[in-house]
């Protein structure tokens, strides 16, 4: 998300403490598995470079995908592979590219979005503010992805049928300019780190919240960038932890380093195991720097009501991980 900046100094000494809330670091020391190691890349994807969405608007981006080859000779989709181009795109809750911008939640019509069916009787709606992109899953099930790659900041609403238990996955995508690098431009700086988060507030047909975004969410980090060095990212288990890289920007980046994980087959999947990923990482509405967003502001009685307060969700580090799955199960 580019328009709001860290120091190193406040941005480590947060995320560490909320670290050693979600996953300490006893917990993570008791695991026996081995780390997963990364395959590593160095400098801007040059391949296979292709347009997806382009915004002329206020803050114009351009969100190309493109392909690097890291170190041991893999390829990787940076910054993730999508199904942007072929899948159904989630119904507009606000988005400025559509002209659609209603000034509340009063103002949508919620009849007009397509139900889907994700294989059950009973109704649900899911409300999601992704920075930047959102794939959504239930029950391994594709249903919908964010029609925004990157700008303008928009937010969706996905109707759907299921029954309850059933898993909602979602895979985040914080886009890149600098494709490989994690790196956006943003007010005269060519190397700028953005950074990330996502919010979503599940509600059944008698309009009661059954799912809220949170710590009890699992995510797990597979591609994360820019790293100045490699020896800044730490394995423990399978935990990826690169919240003590750098967060400056910088005047030349093109040196700098990412880590890459191939994605498990059935991630999304209700019987996945999800057991060793670590718990989401939370983050406040001003950490991630939400108010000049109407995509959300215009909706926090949803994202934000008392009883049910969803919070913004990612990984350890909101800046450096670009590509996160995420999963909960509903009613179990």
């Amino acid at each position: 998300m580019n328009g709001h900046t860290f120091t190193t100094a406040i941005a480590t000494t947060v995320l560490l403490a909320i670290n050693a809330v979600t996953h300490p670091v006893a917990d993570a020391q008791e695991r026996d598995a081995t780390p997963v190691q990364p395959s590593f890349t160095q400098g801007e994807a040059q391949s296979d470079i292709v347009k997806l969405f382009q915004w002329k608007g206020n803050n114009p981006r351009t969100a190309n995908v493109g392909t690097i080859k890291s170190e041991d000779g893999a390829e990787w989709t940076v910054p993730a592979k999508t199904h942007f181009q072929s899948a159904t795109k989630a119904a507009d809750l606000y988005n400025e590219a559509t002209g659609v911008e209603p000034a509340g939640i009063s103002e949508v019509d919620l009849e007009t979005v397509p139900v889907i069916d994700a294989g059950g009787d009973e109704t649900f709606t899911a409300y999601v503010f992704g920075d930047n992109y959102f794939e959504f899953y239930v029950n391994g099930k594709l249903l919908a992805v964010d029609a925004v790659p990157m700008t303008p900041f928009n937010s969706s609403v996905i109707r759907f049928k299921a029954e309850r238990p059933f898993t909602i996955a979602i895979m985040g995508v914080d886009w890149e300019e600098r494709l490989g690098l994690g790196f956006e431009k943003f007010k005269g700086a060519p190397f700028h780190q953005g950074d990330a988060g996502l919010v979503a507030v599940v509600k059944d047909a008698a309009d009661e919240t059954v799912s809220i975004t949170d710590a009890n969410w699992k995510a797990q980090t597979f591609y994360t960038a820019p790293l100045k060095t490699k020896e800044c990212l730490e394995l423990n288990g399978a935990i990826r932890d690169s919240s003590k890289c750098s967060t400056e920007d910088t005047a030349d980046g093109t040196a700098y380093f990412a880590a890459h994980w191939p994605m498990p087959e059935g991630w999304a999947a209700a019987d996945f195991d999800d057991s060793e990923w670590p718990n989401a990482v939370t983050y406040t509405n001003d950490f991630v720097g939400v108010e000049n967003k109407p995509a959300y502001t215009n909706f926090t009685d949803l994202f934000d009501a008392p009883q049910s307060d969803a919070q913004f969700i990612w990984s350890s580090s909101l800046v450096h991980d670009n590509l996160v799955l995420m999963r909960t199960t509903v009613g179990k």
